[in-house]
């Protein structure tokens, strides 16, 4: 990556005191473009015309408006998935009010994003969490259209992941098929409801059953806005959940 000031500084730094000089200002260019987060020329492009940086939760809600505004219409499931964003993320109303802005500027899609995508890719964590929220959008109405699907692969390109590293994130929000037919879950669907083998160690079956109940729990629900829907969607996983360990543990004699 060129980053402006950096090649600024050691072109300079060259032209007055040769390699020693290019060093010292190639570090001293670093710093500027650190401090003043500048990325690209793009950076330099949006602070000249006097755009600012956005925040990374407006950025995220920007993001979160263009995924529900992408086929069209938004629907009132987008509206309840971006109220249970902000809960989330525990705004207080002063930043809820940004969010909703953001999100409205994302559903008109007039921001370019590259700038600001490129500098999240410097947070791990960010990334993943703005991606695993886009994917929640996507599903937040029972079905990922196309057109919102590539939106999200690309932004993730551009945070520096990979295609398919995008896509597997999306597998945690897609409408779940029912592990349980006709009144019985056989012993292939509740390794397959846990995420785990056959000979996966005992310690590790207790881990991935006690993540998988804490993430989807209905308690977790409480007061978040989420329709009755989800609700009952969430206790009968909790349930499915508690009956595929109760049965890898009899099965297996643990």
């Amino acid at each position: 990556m060129w980053w402006p000031s950096t090649v600024i500084g050691a072109g300079a730094g060259f032209a007055l005191a040769s390699i020693p000089g290019a060093l010292l200002g190639a570090l001293l260019g670093q710093a500027m473009d650190r401090r003043l987060r500048l990325q690209g020329w793009d950076d330099v492009r949006a602070r000249l015309g006097g755009r600012p940086t956005l925040r990374d939760e407006e950025l995220l809600f920007v993001l979160l408006g263009r995924l529900a505004k992408s086929d069209g219409r938004v629907a009132e499931g987008h509206i309840q998935q971006a109220r249970q964003e902000m809960t989330r993320l525990d705004l207080a109303e002063p930043a809820r009010l940004q969010a909703i802005a953001a999100f409205n500027r994302g559903k008109a899609g007039k921001e370019r994003l590259g700038q600001h995508l490129r500098r999240v890719r410097q947070q791990p964590h960010a990334v993943e969490g703005t991606l695993r929220a886009c994917w929640r959008m996507v599903w937040a109405d029972g079905k990922a259209g196309r057109r919102e699907c590539e939106l999200v692969l690309g932004w993730g390109e551009q945070m520096g992941l990979s295609r398919n590293q995008v896509q597997a994130m999306s597998h945690d929000y897609e409408p779940r098929k029912s592990a349980v037919e006709n009144g019985t879950m056989t012993y292939v669907a509740a390794l397959r409801l846990l995420g785990v083998e056959a000979d996966t160690e005992a310690d590790l079956v207790k881990q991935a059953y006690r993540r998988l109940l804490s993430r989807h729990h209905p308690d977790k629900l409480s007061g978040s806005g989420a329709s009755e829907a989800k609700v009952r969607e969430a206790t009968e996983l909790t349930r499915e959940l508690h009956q595929a360990y109760a049965m890898i543990r009899k099965r297996r004699g643990l």
